[in-house]
């Protein structure tokens, strides 16, 4: 049974006064919770004996007094919280981030001052949020105007250029100048540039071959050399991201400027994939540069990732020109915590993104080029085809998702992997030769949406409303079609920015064109079909450019599974109501059709296939295991005890091992619960007090203050919370003679950090069911679960605890530290512990450990003390094999 001192500690005035640290009750008898509280200041000081206590009460009392009334204690919790407390690979803590803004509201409250001066700065500071999503719409709007001009340039230069402006678009060259074969006077081909000969074959497509490995081999290279981050789509990571996850670099601004200059490269050079995905993580990036002149958004993760919310639903609306659908698309695909106030955000970030493009107007008039407008309706009959366009869509997905999978796996594990140059001039190479002689496939992929989706009353397109040349016009779009797709798996995934929200549009649109094209030659030569009573005559009855572009929102909607948003983006692409029901029919058959062969979209997989540690809040999963079956015993966790560590043996602890955090345990006999201490905390309070004190290698750290607790003077007690003085709070070193005791040296310093300690940390019961674990974790956004039973610490539980529950340590029946490095460590203060087997139910207490950077814990190197052999009363160490009670041999 657990002290009376020890239940009287936990229940206390003292930690009652904890305003971030107040016990909740989730579940009678199961769950304990309560936020994460920030160090707490009064604990976090250095304390004489009991010699010396009396001497130190008299004084420090009116100091701090007089300091807490001036406004110190305030100063330094400001500075508390301004501090940077995550590193990189890590997740935070929502919660905790969330008290932090809480408590910098009430401390702007608190210092309320008469004056115009107060409210301007009450003002500022309440609009500061949306400050910044216009300063952000706005640098997205331009920058997306940007792209779009220089790509649709470069993309024409591979043709030719213009002989009045050199430095324009064929479209803006030819405007109102276009003959029947696409051409116009003012626009030279390089045959006519260099031979004065038009429409010479060879030349021309020796130029084209040549600029577009040129374009991809340059934005490959400074990809490569430059800015790694910015290769693939984003899309992912930025779901990770969103979901609480911190990858440094992946949204500076060196990525910034490295994927904004080589997304037109990338579309210029012709490869088989997009840049609407890609836009995403441009946005994003962009939101993660200007709050840095906002300190509410750049200290506080929780908050920051309200703007990143914003800015990526921002990212969609100029991609498709769909301000409401990129809104409903970071709520529905990328935002795990998405509140109301963060929907109003994101909805203005989108609106002002979107009118400044328009301002910026690269397509003349046009938010997309592939907007469209179809003023005929549709008929009941046609609605078996739709359904077939959405059985299509989720095949499609379902294909592209296992082949592109497949070949990133394949990519890892061969030569492609050392040599990405050479693949990406080699892919660029294969697709411009094979592409060029078919007109579907050599155009931009933009212009070929665009003449996809187009009725035939407003232009042809290359012939595809040649009605005597059906045949050979659906014979090259079968051909594009299978050339796409195939070129799609093979390019996504290489060394540039690169989506796939485009490529799968136009597959699922040639698809689609290639439908309409037989249903509309079926209906003309069968009127009289019953199936077609509803058809009026002399009036067109099927329009192919509906089959396509319902074909293309199907085939996204198969790649990603999404619905709601898709549909939303088909309406604002086409500006009609008309063909809302359509549309909707055939998103959710891709996505019935596309969950029958697995859950979840493209991002999923990526998510998954990197190891990431994100559980998705919109899935449920039942895995039938208790939180006993899924923790981390004990016995494998590296612990700290209250009393008996040196700074030494901490400073050796941080140097060897990368863990996250660290259980803390009362005493060795007594492996109670008395906290956790995360490694960013423990390294600040050690720097802290480095940099104001000379500290012994031999002084003792303190990390449980109970046996001392009572004998604090009443106005420690009293300002046992986050508003007491620095001078008290610091953790600053005093000299005692109590501590001959603990090393045998008088006058040496001792340190006390129980302050830094979340006293609190969320607790389960190992026989709580790892379903309502998955849900704090995904509810709360917490970093770890403990699970105690009669207040001994029985395990931990992370995310990828999780996550290696749901889909084993490795779906291709690797060793999953071999891929990803960042999944290598995770929050628990250990490393991911290795589970083989092909289901959860083989999952033993026993388990293995990965190796560390620092070598390998749960091992006889530290349970012998380590390099210095001392033995070190703070790691818990285990066997490999089953001990039983893992509380009663925690510490070693």
């Amino acid at each position: 049974m657990m002290p009376d001192t020890r239940r009287d500690h936990w229940t206390g005035e003292t930690d009652r006064r904890l305003p971030a640290s107040h016990p909740l009750s989730l579940s009678t008898g199961s769950v304990h919770s309560a936020a994460s509280s920030t160090p707490a200041s009064d604990d976090a000081f250095i304390r004489q004996g009991s010699s010396g206590a009396s001497r130190r009460s008299s004084v420090n009392t009116q100091t701090a007094n007089r300091e807490y009334e001036n406004g110190s204690a305030e100063a330094f919790e400001e500075g508390e919280e301004n501090r940077v407390i995550y590193e990189d690979f890590t997740t935070i803590d929502w919660m905790k981030d969330l008290m932090r803004d809480h408590r910098r509201q009430n401390r702007v409250r608190a210092r309320h001052r008469p004056g115009w001066d107060w409210y301007l700065y009450t003002l500022f500071d309440a609009t500061q949020s949306w400050i910044l999503v216009s300063i952000i719409g706005i640098s997205i709007g331009l920058l997306a105007g940007w792209i779009d001009v220089i790509a649709a340039w470069l993309g024409d230069i591979r043709f030719g250029f213009c002989r009045l402006e050199w430095h324009v678009s064929k479209s803006i060259c030819c405007t109102g100048q276009f003959d029947k074969d696409g051409s116009c006077d003012d626009w030279w081909d390089w045959s006519y540039v260099v031979f004065g000969w038009r429409n010479l074959a060879f030349v021309n497509w020796f130029f084209y071959v040549g600029l577009s490995v040129a374009f991809a081999t340059a934005c490959a290279f400074v990809v490569i050399h430059l800015a790694p981050y910015a290769a693939g789509s984003g899309s992912a990571e930025v779901k990770t991201i969103l979901g609480g996850f911190i990858i440094k670099g992946f949204l500076g601004i060196r990525t910034l400027i490295v994927k904004a200059a080589g997304l037109p490269l990338m579309v210029a050079s012709g490869l088989a994939v997009g840049k609407e995905g890609p836009m995403i993580h441009v946005a994003c990036c962009v939101a993660n540069v200007f709050p840095r002149m906002f300190p509410k958004y750049w200290q506080n993760e929780a908050r920051k990732r309200e703007i990143l919310s914003a800015a990526s639903g921002a990212g969609i609306a100029v991609a498709f020109g769909a301000p409401i659908g990129g809104v409903l698309f970071s709520l529905e695909e990328l935002s795990s915590f998405f509140p109301a106030k963060t929907m109003v955000r994101s909805f203005f970030c989108a609106l002002v993104a979107t009118v400044t493009l328009q301002l910026v107007d690269p397509y003349r008039g046009k938010r997309v080029l592939y907007q469209v407008t179809y003023s005929r309706r549709w008929h009941f009959f046609e609605m078996i085809f739709f359904i077939l366009l959405g059985v299509f869509g989720g095949l499609l997905g379902v294909l592209l998702i296992r082949a592109i999978r497949r070949m990133q796996a394949f990519r890892k594990s061969s030569w492609l992997k050392q040599n990405p140059l050479r693949e990406v001039a080699s892919i660029a190479a294969v697709t411009a030769v094979l592409c060029y002689f078919n007109i579907y496939t050599r155009v931009d992929s933009s212009d070929l949406l665009e003449g996809l989706f187009r009725e035939c009353e407003e232009a042809d397109f290359h012939g595809l409303c040649d009605r005597a040349g059906r045949g050979r016009v659906v014979a090259l779009l079968i051909t594009a079609l299978l050339m796409r797709t195939v070129l799609t798996i093979v390019t996504f995934g290489v060394k540039v920015p690169a989506g796939i929200f485009i490529p799968s549009m136009i597959c699922g649109a040639l698809f689609g064109r290639i439908l309409g094209i037989i249903v509309q030659s079926w209906q003309k030569a069968n009127p009289s079909n019953p199936l077609f009573y509803s058809c009026e005559p002399d009036v067109a009855c099927v329009t192919p450019g509906v089959y396509a572009l319902l074909g293309a929102i199907g085939a996204l909607g198969g790649v990603t599974r999404m619905t709601i948003s898709l549909t939303v983006v088909m309406f604002e692409l086409t500006g009609t109501l008309n063909y809302i029901v359509p549309c909707m029919v055939t998103l959710m058959t891709a996505k019935v059709v596309g969950d029958l062969f697995g859950k979840g979209g493209i991002a999923e997989m990526q998510i998954r296939m990197n190891k990431y540690p994100f559980l998705d809040p919109r899935q449920d999963q039942v895995i039938g295991l208790t939180a006993s079956e899924v923790m981390t015993p004990a016995e494998e966790l590296v612990c700290f005890v209250g009393k008996g560590l040196k700074v030494e043996d901490v400073e050796r602890a941080l140097e060897q091992v990368k863990y996250k955090g660290f259980p803390i345990v009362h005493s060795v006999d007594d492996p109670t619960l008395v906290g956790y201490l995360s490694r960013e905390d423990l390294k600040y309070a050690l720097d802290k007090a480095k940099s104001q004190h000379t500290i012994s290698p031999k002084a003792p750290v303190f990390f449980d203050d109970t046996d001392s607790l009572a004998s604090r003077p009443p106005w420690q007690r009293a300002h046992s919370g986050f508003t007491v003085a620095e001078s008290i709070v610091s953790p600053v070193l005093v000299r005692g003679s109590s501590t001959r005791s603990l090393d045998g040296q008088d006058g040496d310093r001792w340190l006390h950090l129980t302050g830094y300690i979340d006293r609190t940390p969320l607790q389960v019961h190992p026989k709580v069911s790892v379903e309502l674990v998955m849900d704090l974790f995904k509810k709360l956004g917490l970093r770890y679960i403990l699970v105690v039973h009669m207040g001994r610490l029985k395990g931990i539980i992370t995310k990828k605890d999780i996550l290696i529950a749901m889909y084993g340590e490795d779906e291709n029946g690797g060793d999953s530290t071999a891929s990803i490095p960042i999944a290598d460590r995770d929050d628990s203060g250990r490393s991911t512990p290795t589970r083989r087997g092909g289901t959860a139910g083989q999952f033993t207490r026993a388990r293995r450990l990965r190796r560390a950077s620092g070598g390998p814990f749960g091992s006889q190197e530290w349970a012998g003390g380590g390099a210095s052999g001392e033995t070190l009363p703070l790691v818990g160490v285990g066997s490999g094999t089953d001990r039983g009670d893992p509380g009663q041999d925690i510490i070693e």
